[in-house]
């Protein structure tokens, strides 16, 4: 007997989820990962000190933009929730009637961890590239290292690749260069050919 269709999650499904767990909808399934640890919501919240106040708040930077937090996406189908996302001002010109875009970011980034890093390599990439989102960042506070990917013809191609002893100046964000080791406030940068194995503790 053939087994019976799998049922798509529903957004009601979604809004069920417990409010400590990140929730999100990807090729029908639900979907879910605990809050970010420390490690990983420092290097979150440094690189978006970095980028907002030159290209959203215009101290130093030629503006442009502006940046969201763990925004909820729609993109077709798919619901995700990024670390990171920005828009051109000329595309998001007022925020959105509901509690979610459905505009397509412009920039995401995603920040690594162990519960997310195959997801956001994976599906979660394939449907960035699919909704046209240009930029895509990987940080990987556990390594220490910055990916940086532009859309080209419908596909990734990976621009650059950046660890704690570079300065970074990376599309769309070229205008200005950010210390990379300035994005762990708390850890001192790895050395060449150093274990990066206890930046590990806490991930999740």
């Amino acid at each position: 007997m053939a087994e019976p269709a799998k049922k798509n999650a529903t957004y009601a499904d979604l809004e069920a989820v417990p409010p400590h767990l990140v929730a999100e909808i990807i090729d029908g399934e639900l979907v879910t990962h605990p809050r970010p640890s420390p490690r990983h919501a420092a290097a979150t919240n440094s690189l978006a000190d970095e980028l907002t106040g030159p290209f959203q708040k215009r101290r130093g930077g030629p503006g442009g933009w502006v940046f969201f937090d763990e925004p909820e996406l729609h993109l077709g189908p798919e619901i995700v929730v990024p670390d990171l996302a920005a828009w051109r001002r000329e595309r998001l010109t007022a925020y959105p009637d509901s509690s979610y875009f459905e505009l397509a970011p412009d920039w995401i980034c995603e920040v690594l961890s162990a519960s997310t890093e195959r997801r956001d390599r994976g599906n979660k990439r394939r449907i960035y590239a699919e909704a046209g989102v240009g930029h895509l960042w990987l940080l990987d506070p556990r390594f220490q290292l910055l990916e940086a990917f532009t859309l080209t013809n419908g596909h990734w191609l990976l621009v650059g690749t950046w660890s704690s002893d570079d300065v970074v100046s990376a599309s769309p964000f070229e205008a200005i260069s950010i210390s990379l080791a300035d994005l762990w406030p708390l850890d001192r940068p790895l050395g060449f050919g150093e274990d990066p194995q206890p930046l590990f503790s806490g991930d999740r």
